[in-house]
């Protein structure tokens, strides 16, 4: 079959997240399916943008055949970033033509996290008699709304409802990233049958054995640490405020006492506020090192004894999270403590560690000495049962393969 995937965002191992459409891709191609994805040529996701790249170009990677559409350049939330999403979606109507002349698609999916790209999904499918496939990263107009506060009556958000609704009606499936959302989904007009769950997943093949290791700077702080008998709590990631590395700061103060050091790995838009206040706080047992590539991740887990996950409070958390470090700290077959409220609970489902509330550093506190004092038996019980859990659960090669069962199933 001929799979069109659009997906504003889209990157692969050579431009940065999102990976999701490549390794979905990747398997798609192994089965037999000719896969192009359609992406913006601006995307904050990414490491590296495309460059040098006219209205429509085309570029082989890895097999699959990316469409790169010129767009607007934007930084952050504001405006910019509106002028991009409307920009994209021009081009899927301006090249529309072009587009199935080259392709001739059987399926054609939507999948830019908002909604508004259904519009001209609708039109390339319903042109080639194609399949629909709609699939929810975050549910839009709901994440503007309650995390930025816009309201229900701004014509973005009314244009973007709907989308949403829209989008429901027409697609032939809808897949959700979010295991809680099916109710919230029927409310704007999908039928409850075409609702499936495909949550994201791990690539087995980035866990085999990999050349070169750590840099000195990583490997040297982690070696001393190990020498001196500390137990390490570690954290790999995004420093930003939705990472509520804050509350860690909390409860390392009140943890100065033990043999445990926090080590936050990563960059971000807080990493320097959290240094300050690890400073003003008088933090000894936080260490700050910097980002590793991705090919390196599952030998810097592997340094760490515990691995932390944290989110701020967001009643967007109730239709569930799907977030690709828990399964990165799965993989690498460590106890994990995660500090989220939502709707799922992955920790608690497959028990590979201790889930507590969110925000609360003094959960969080207790958490940490609970862990602290079980055997390394215990710990690598849990480990492995988050390992086996997200084997089970979480291979792209398997989810994939679902997601592949829609392209054949009746419309």
């Amino acid at each position: 079959m001929n799979i069109i995937l659009v997906n504003h965002y889209a990157g692969s191992i050579h431009h940065g997240m999102e990976f999701r459409p490549y390794y979905m891709a990747q398997e798609w191609i192994k089965s037999g399916h000719n896969v192009t994805v359609i992406a913006a040529d601006h995307s904050h996701l990414r490491t590296t943008n495309p460059s040098n790249i006219s209205s429509m170009s085309n570029e082989i990677i890895d097999g699959i055949n990316y469409i790169w559409l010129k767009t607007y350049k934007y930084q952050g939330n504001g405006i910019k970033r509106v002028l991009n999403i409307f920009s994209f979606v021009f081009q899927l109507f301006r090249f529309k033509r072009k587009i199935c002349e080259l392709i001739t698609p059987d399926v054609v999916i939507a999948s830019s996290t908002y909604p508004l790209d259904i519009l001209a999904v609708k039109s390339i499918a319903k042109s080639n008699n194609a399949k629909i496939i709609f699939e929810v990263h975050d549910l839009w107009p709901l994440s503007p709304m309650e995390i930025g506060g816009m309201s229900k009556l701004h014509p973005f958000i009314q244009l973007m409802q709907f989308s949403e609704n829209l989008a429901y009606r027409s697609a032939d499936s809808v897949v959700s990233m979010l295991p809680c959302a099916k109710s919230h989904m029927i409310e704007h007009g999908m039928f409850s049958d075409k609702f499936i769950h495909i949550p994201n997943g791990i690539v087995m093949s980035d866990w085999g054995s990999k050349n070169g290791g750590l840099s000195s700077l990583h490997q040297n702080v982690f070696n001393e640490l190990k020498t001196d008998g500390y137990f390490i709590f570690g954290y790999a990631g995004g420093h930003a405020a939705s990472n509520s590395l804050h509350t860690v700061l909390d409860a390392a103060f009140r943890l100065q006492d033990k043999k445990i050091k926090f080590v936050f790995v990563g960059d971000g838009n807080e990493k320097k506020s959290l240094e300050l206040l690890a400073k003003q706080l008088k933090l000894s047992n936080i260490v700050f090192l910097p980002p590793v590539s991705k090919t390196l991740v599952p030998k810097l887990l592997m340094n760490f004894d515990c691995a932390l996950i944290l989110a701020v409070n967001s009643p967007l958390y109730r239709f569930g999270i799907s977030p690709n470090k828990i399964f990165d700290y799965m993989m690498a077959k460590k106890p994990i403590i995660q500090a989220i409220d939502a709707g799922n609970d992955m920790i608690s489902d497959s028990g590979c560690g201790i889930s507590v509330a969110g925000e609360n550093p003094k959960e969080l506190v207790t958490a940490c000495l609970t862990m602290f004092n079980l055997s390394l038996e215990q710990r690598d019980t849990m480990g492995l049962l988050g390992y086996k859990y997200v084997i089970d659960n979480h291979d792209y090669r398997k989810l994939a393969n679902k997601f592949s069962n829609l392209f054949n199933s009746k419309v």
